[in-house]
């Protein structure tokens, strides 16, 4: 049992330091100019291991991508009558948000936001993440709300999805300004709590037990 343990542990030690290798040098070269087999020689693993934990490059920019959407979608099916969606992922939101602070500084210029900022590339990967965010959401809004229309729960999912893009985006921007993970966690959090407080006026119609 402890070997197991161990060996948890471990990988996540290995996943986490191939993943800030990776940001360090799309941070200092840029996400075009950097090959897998450039992660896995500045993280002294071979090409192989990255292989076995990040499938595809652009996995490496992603890596927060099933995390934050099983997080989003699982405040969504487990909110409790009345409660709308918006009002739901509110934690987690914020949580997301907060998490900016904790990014190291040679990371910055490696992270999903400021790289969207310069890579049209990027800037894909983050708006189909996105998506599969808004559409996993909508599916939840779905499954929870008897009777909700899909084109009302798609556009719901939109604007919660959006709510993470935002996060992205507005962090991104900050970063290239030269703010710090303080100045932009602090400046991004009220922002944040402003747009669910929005949200949540306005989803009437997709609170459990709840008719708009």
């Amino acid at each position: 049992m402890e070997g197991d343990g161990l060996r948890a542990r471990k990988k996540v030690r290995t996943r986490r330091h191939i993943a800030r290798t990776a940001a360090r040098l799309f941070g200092e070269s840029g996400y075009e100019n950097v090959a897998i087999i450039d992660v896995a020689a500045a993280a002294d693993v071979s090409e192989q291991t990255v292989y076995n934990y990040f499938p595809a490059k652009q996995d490496l920019v992603l890596d927060r991508d099933e995390h934050v959407r099983d997080r989003f979608v699982t405040c969504v099916r487990e909110r409790t009558a009345g409660t709308s969606p918006a009002d739901a992922i509110r934690g987690e939101a914020l949580v997301l948000t907060e998490s900016i602070r904790h990014i190291p500084h040679d990371q910055l210029n490696g992270s999903l936001g400021c790289l969207a900022t310069i890579s049209p590339t990027v800037r894909r990967l983050s708006l189909e993440m996105t998506d599969r965010l808004a559409d996993a959401i909508a599916e939840a809004i779905c499954d929870t709300t008897p009777g909700t229309c899909r084109g009302v729960a798609k556009v719901h999912g939109i604007a919660l999805a959006w709510i993470s893009q935002t996060v992205i985006d507005e962090g991104g921007k900050r970063i290239r300004d030269g703010q710090n993970p303080d100045q932009i966690a602090d400046a991004l959090r009220p922002l944040v709590a402003a747009i669910i407080d929005d949200l949540d006026d306005r989803f009437t119609g997709t609170r459990p037990g709840q008719t708009g």
